[in-house]
């Protein structure tokens, strides 16, 4: 007889019962699964996030070190002007010929070094005058050399790899 109350849980077979607890037992092992991948990704984002920390760190360490040693060479190639300086000196007597001569050479030395590192002097007597690279100090009648050039030079300026460090000071002609 079949009961009529509406209360009442339907009763399923005994096979299903079985066909349930197998799906049962299926999802729980893939829930046990899609954890344990969890868990290994959760650890892989950990460790991927310290290596970037690492990696960001060491850079910075890096940098701060190509700061503080970025004049490294250039200082290095100046130590033997330093030294010639010195050593004239220290140097006894008193012949002007001499000092002159010790004067020249380190100038020489000093300008291979600065060239070598990309430093080149501006303000030639004779060049066309560039408002970019010179300052105009003051216009002078100069028929020689045509207008709009470079007739002395009051203080030369300097170009360090195409950008100007200092305007060479010029008087120009008109």
């Amino acid at each position: 007889m079949q009961s009529t109350d509406p209360n009442a849980t339907p009763q399923a077979p005994a096979g299903n019962d079985q066909a349930i607890d197998g799906e049962l037992e299926t999802l729980s092992r893939q829930l046990g699964e899609a954890e344990t991948k969890l868990a290994e990704m959760r650890e892989t984002v950990l460790r991927e996030r310290a290596e970037l920390d690492n990696q960001r760190k060491r850079l910075q360490r890096d940098l701060e070190q190509a700061r503080r040693f970025a004049n490294e060479k250039l200082l290095a190639d100046l130590l033997p002007v330093v030294d010639n300086l010195e050593r004239g000196l220290a140097a006894e007597g008193s012949d002007a010929a001499a000092l002159r001569a010790g004067v020249e050479l380190t100038l020489r030395e000093l300008g291979r070094v600065v060239e070598g590192n990309g430093l080149k002097a501006v303000g030639v007597v004779g060049e066309v005058f560039d408002p970019e690279r010179h300052q105009a100090m003051s216009m002078v009648d100069a028929a020689e050399l045509g207008s709009g050039k470079v007739v002395a030079v009051m203080q030369k300026g300097y170009v360090l790899n195409d950008r100007l460090l200092r305007p060479a000071l010029v008087s120009v002609s008109r």
